[in-house]
């Protein structure tokens, strides 16, 4: 996971904040990359993290984007979350990546499901 921070400095607790939030979506995946996966070639997932403080010309305080990054096998997804709450920009990116994953997993089950019965069927006739 690469965390890159803009226009202000993250501390190591809030690191730590991001990574177990962001990185809580590995297990709706099934393949992530371990060593030993990594070394044979098989798909590696890849998080990038873009955290930034917008300009200071808002009249209401600091406005913070965070945007996520995952290079998913085949698909990227991507999510996007402004607010005046750091915190709380970070879970709702993390909540609006968690529903485009799972919607990537059924997409990827349903096919292989397909798939199946479509062989299941030529070997009937």
């Amino acid at each position: 996971m690469i965390i890159t921070a803009k226009n202000l400095e993250l501390t190591d607790g809030f690191k730590a904040f991001v990574e177990e939030k962001i990185g809580s979506l590995k297990k709706f995946i099934g393949f992530f990359e371990e060593e030993d996966s990594f070394k044979k070639g098989k798909d590696t997932v890849e998080f990038l993290v873009e955290i930034e403080k917008e300009t200071k010309h808002h009249r209401k305080g600091p406005i913070f984007q965070v945007r996520v990054k995952i290079n998913l096998p085949g698909k990227t997804l991507i999510a996007v979350s402004k607010n005046n709450d750091l915190s709380r920009a970070v879970v709702e990116v993390k909540d609006e990546l968690q529903q485009e994953i799972k919607k990537y997993k059924l997409k990827k089950t349903e096919l292989a499901i397909r798939e199946q019965r479509k062989f299941k069927n030529k070997t009937k006739s």
